[in-house]
This record gives C-alpha cells, sequence and structure tokens, in this order.
C-alpha cells in the first residue's frame, strides 16, 4: 500500500494543483487583456485606466501619422502639378522646340538649294568633293536629329531630303565627266567613295565593341570621354565633326570674291549657325561641340554676307556714274 501511494499521488493533491494552474492561467490571460485595454477589471481599476491611455495615445499616433501622409501626399500632388505648369510655361527662349524648328527651317533652306541647282544648272558647276561632304553632313544629322531629345522630326526630313538631292547631284555630275572622257577621275572617286563606306560600315560595326573595352579598362579621362553620352562613339559627337568640315571651308576663304558669294546660301548659313547655337544647349545630351562649330559657322556665314551686302547696296560703284554721265554729255553735243 504504501508503495502504491508513492506512485500515485492521492486524487486531492492533484485536483489542488490543477485548481492552482488554472487560477495561474486565468490571471495571465487577465494581465493580457488589462494590457491591451480589452477588459476593465474593477478590481484593478488604476491598471485598466493606465491601460485605456495607452490606447488612447496608440490610436492619437495612429491619427497624426494618417495625418502626414495625407498632407505628404497632397504635397506631392502639388508639387506635381506645379511642375507640369512650369514645363508649360516654358519660355520661347529655353524651348528645345522652337529653337529645332528654326534650325530645321533654315536646314530646308540648303536642300531647297541643292533642288533647285539640280532644275535650273548645268552639271558642269557642281563640287564633287563639297558634294560629296554634304552626303555625309546630312546622313549623320538625319541621324541625329532622329535620336536626340526631344526629337526634331522636321530637321531630319531636311537632311532625308538634302541626302537625296546631293545623291542625285553626284550622280549628275559624274554622268558629265563620264561623257566628257574623264573615265580615270571618275574611277578614283568611286574608289574614295567605296573606301570611305567600308571604313564608316567597320566603325559602326565594332564601334561598340571598343567602348565597352575602353570602358571596362579604367583608363581614367579615356575611358571617362570613351563612355560619354555625346563621346567619339556615338552620332552626337560625329555629326557637329562633320559640320566643321564646312565651316572650315568658309574660314579658309574669308577673302573670297564678293561675285561669288551668295546671299541666299550665306543667309541661310548664319542662321543656321545662329540657331543652332543656342539648339545645341536645349537638348539631351546637351552637345557643346555642335553649339561651337555653329558659332564658327555663324561668325564666317556672317562675314561673308556682311561683304556681300556691303559690295552690292552700301560702298560707293566704282567711277561707273561719271563715265555714264559723260557720255550722256557727248551724246548731247553730238
Amino acid at each position: 500500500r504504501q508503495n502504491r501511494r508513492n506512485h500515485h499521488p492521492p486524487t486531492r493533491a492533484l485536483a489542488i494543483a490543477t485548481m492552482l494552474s488554472a487560477v495561474a492561467a486565468a490571471r495571465s490571460s487577465a494581465g493580457l487583456r488589462l494590457r491591451l485595454g480589452a477588459v476593465p477589471l474593477a478590481s484593478s481599476s488604476r491598471i485598466a485606466v493606465a491601460g485605456g491611455q495607452s490606447v488612447r495615445q496608440v490610436r492619437r499616433l495612429l491619427s497624426e501619422k494618417a495625418k502626414d501622409t495625407s498632407k505628404s501626399a497632397k504635397d506631392a500632388v502639388k508639387e506635381g502639378a506645379a511642375s507640369k505648369g512650369e514645363t508649360k510655361k516654358t519660355s520661347w527662349w529655353t524651348s528645345p522646340e522652337f529653337w529645332g524648328g528654326l534650325g530645321a527651317i533654315a536646314g530646308w533652306g540648303m536642300s531647297g538649294a541643292a533642288i533647285s541647282d539640280a532644275i535650273n544648272q548645268g552639271p558642269e558647276i557642281i563640287s564633287l568633293n563639297m558634294t560629296g561632304v554634304l552626303i555625309v553632313y546630312s546622313s549623320l544629322f538625319a541621324r541625329w536629329a532622329y535620336v536626340v531629345k526631344p526629337r526634331n522630326m522636321l530637321l531630319c526630313g531636311c537632311h532625308v531630303t538634302n541626302v537625296i538631292a546631293q545623291c542625285n547631284q553626284m550622280r549628275r555630275a559624274l554622268d558629265y565627266k563620264l561623257e566628257q572622257g574623264e573615265t580615270e577621275e571618275v574611277r578614283d572617286i568611286t574608289m574614295k567613295a567605296a573606301a570611305t563606306a567600308a571604313g564608316a560600315g567597320a566603325f559602326v560595326a565594332l564601334g561598340p565593341t571598343i567602348q565597352s573595352m575602353l570602358v571596362n579598362a579604367n583608363l581614367g579621362i579615356v575611358s571617362t570621354v570613351a563612355g560619354a553620352d555625346a563621346g567619339p562613339f556615338t552620332v552626337h559627337f560625329w555629326a557637329p565633326m562633320s559640320k566643321w568640315l564646312i565651316s572650315g571651308a568658309s574660314f579658309m576663304d574669308l577673302d573670297r570674291p564678293t561675285d561669288k558669294i551668295s546671299i541666299a546660301q550665306y543667309t541661310a548659313l548664319t542662321l543656321t549657325g545662329l540657331f543652332f547655337s543656342r539648339y545645341s544647349l536645349l537638348v539631351t545630351p546637351i552637345n557643346y561641340t555642335l553649339c561651337s562649330v555653329n558659332v564658327a559657322l555663324f561668325g564666317s556665314s556672317a562675314w561673308h554676307l556682311g561683304r556681300k551686302i556691303n559690295a552690292d547696296y552700301i560702298a560707293d560703284k566704282p567711277a561707273a556714274a561719271p563715265a555714264a554721265e559723260e557720255a550722256a554729255s557727248e551724246e548731247k553735243v553730238a
């Protein structure tokens, strides 16, 4: 019997232990509810009030947070509307569309000149070197106008038209030289054109690989320039460089006889240089090379245009009037 008591505690002891566990569990549950403010116990009013205050504080913090979030959202909406309003109110001085449109209109003057020459002028006056330069120049600028931001489709169409017009001029000049028996010169020109096209194609095909190698080589300024948005591996660099060929020709011939200067042509070049000097600073990416070449083009073309206007409309004519008066007096005497 004693062994049985040791192995099997009395039922009363078990009941007491079970009751104590239940009380402990109840106290724990009541304390948890009390901390959450769910059950205010009359016997623990002070703790219940503290729990209620905690809940009110939490609710107050949540309310303030919601108000702050709503205010931030309203402020963001107002700022977005203000920025849109500022964009809409952009002035003509800071509008790339305005300056790009003016530059495209001036560019159409050069395309129109090529079309007019094809209709009204003979092939003997066509310069093969300048025609080739203009084909390369307009090809690059047609691509540039398409990829620049904002895109300028009016300028792109202008240069596509000029490429077609200049290719027609090249065809007319080559046909004329073949008719004159200048076969060797035509062959040389054709070989140079083929070599130029092959070199350009190779550069376009291998350019991305060479650029990646230079950028990843960490060569300081060389890698920085190679990876630039308007660097030498982009059309943003080569389009202005092709324009330097035209500007350089004007600078090399500053003393050109005024009777060989076309007012229409140099007016178009002067306006092109003026408009693009500003336009190049408003596009993305900003193109300082394009700005510099157009400043040079504006200066050289304005110089030639001023000389032409001065010679034709301002400066005194050389003793033509006295000779006419003498001839008239002789007629009267006779």
